[in-house]
């Protein structure tokens, strides 16, 4: 062999694994960005689900100008029904991250079935954006570093509501659903209440499938008749079930007894429109926020849809904004590693302006709005109407996983 050639050699077989190597990570950065919807698209949380997807579509159409790429990198969406079954949430998730090399997932809708699929991220070391499961314990006792939520949590539809109805000489009972989301609900509340000045008297819980009301009704009158101040029942509910028109038929105001509640989707909000004052804090409702991406999210829905967008359409847009500002800030990396350190304490736009991932526990800290009641004969639903905006600093969220 010629002494040049030997000389030489070593460089150019350098050169070569140079190159090689740069052609895999060129490879690497072309690949799809793969994200797995799993949402309860079948069952009784079949409209918020549908309205998540939607939320979580248009949010990407927005964020990357409808190119459906970031950072060099096409995204590819994997839609899968959990059916409000926690077991089949758990598989999917593995299936979606083991069989269909998803990137990132985002669900669930029910918080059951988000609790069943938390493990399997950790499992896989992937990255979990829960939306729009709700209970507390997702980002709190069950919790672990792969689990991101874009959706707010029960202390923060809590706390924002006792901020909304709880003074001194208030007397509170609660009516809730007998799982995670009502518990997990009740239990934040009956802490911020607290801090109030006002106080509650009894918790009443009810399948979530529950239609008769009657028994549970009889029993919070009971505990609030003889109680002196203003007496409110406080309901927190999510479904098809309707204990707002259930509770009123009873005649609750006989003893002077009122209704409060939480914001919820547009047909539910039907509901509300024979509770003309009622009092609450909500999530989102699309008149209140005043932003662009607000603007452009219900001027393009009404476009698309005919209707204004709804309470989780907002969730999955956020979820979406989430995902592009992350993957811009890691130049279209998506291994979870480099995820994670750029998510946590990341701010993020969404239409219900900023939202920030909290270090300790990846929840979404966020504005909720307090709202009263009107009726507008123009629309089949009530409008809840603007009293206060909780900001992340009016809100003592609490940490509750220990970190």
């Amino acid at each position: 062999m010629p002494a040049l050639y030997r000389l030489r050699s070593p460089f150019w077989l350098a050169a070569a694994l140079l190159c090689a190597g740069l052609a895999h990570a060129w490879a690497d950065e072309a690949k799809p960005l793969r994200i797995a919807l799993i949402e309860d698209r079948t069952g009784p949380l079949e409209a918020y689900a549908k309205q998540s997807v939607t939320g979580f579509r248009l949010g990407l159409d927005y964020a990357t100008q409808g190119s459906m790429s970031v950072a060099g990198r096409r995204i590819e969406i994997i839609e899968k029904d959990s059916q409000t079954r926690p077991d089949l949430g758990r598989s999917l998730l593995a299936e979606a991250f083991g069989d269909d090399d998803a990137d990132i997932a985002i669900g669930g809708t029910s918080s059951a079935v988000a609790l069943a699929m938390l493990p399997v991220a950790q499992d896989y070391k992937k990255i979990l954006i829960v939306e729009p499961a709700v209970a507390d314990s997702i980002t709190g006792a069950k919790w672990n570093r792969y689990i991101f939520r874009t959706g707010r949590n029960s202390s923060q539809d809590a706390i924002s509501n006792a901020l909304a109805i709880g003074k001194p000489g208030v007397v509170v009972a609660t009516l809730a659903q007998d799982y995670a989301f009502g518990r997990d609900g009740v239990a934040a509340f009956r802490t911020a209440l607290a801090s109030t000045g006002a106080k509650l008297v009894d918790e009443e819980y009810a399948p979530p499938a529950t239609t008769d009301f009657t028994a549970a009704a009889q029993r919070l009158f009971a505990a609030l008749a003889k109680q002196p101040g203003e007496k409110i029942i406080w309901v927190i509910w999510a479904g098809a079930s309707d204990p707002l028109s259930a509770l009123k038929a009873l005649d609750p105001e006989r003893l002077g007894i009122h209704i409060a509640t939480g914001g919820n989707i547009l047909p539910a909000l039907a509901a509300y429109k024979a509770f003309p004052g009622l009092v609450g804090a909500t999530y989102y409702y699309y008149g209140i926020p005043k932003n662009a991406m607000n603007d452009w999210l219900v001027a393009e829905h009404e476009k698309r849809f005919h209707q204004p967008p709804d309470f989780f359409t907002a969730g999955g847009m956020a979820a979406a904004m989430a995902v592009v500002t992350a993957l811009r800030k890691t130049a279209g990396r998506s291994d979870s590693e480099t995820l994670i350190a750029a998510m946590e304490g990341m701010p993020f736009e969404t239409p219900k302006g900023t939202m920030i991932f909290r270090p300790q526990d990846h929840q979404a800290l966020q504005t909720m709005y307090g709202f009263r009641i009107a009726v507008d004969p123009a629309l089949p639903w009530a409008v809840p109407v603007l009293t206060h905006a909780f900001g992340i600093a009016d809100m003592n969220v609490p940490i509750e996983n220990g970190r």
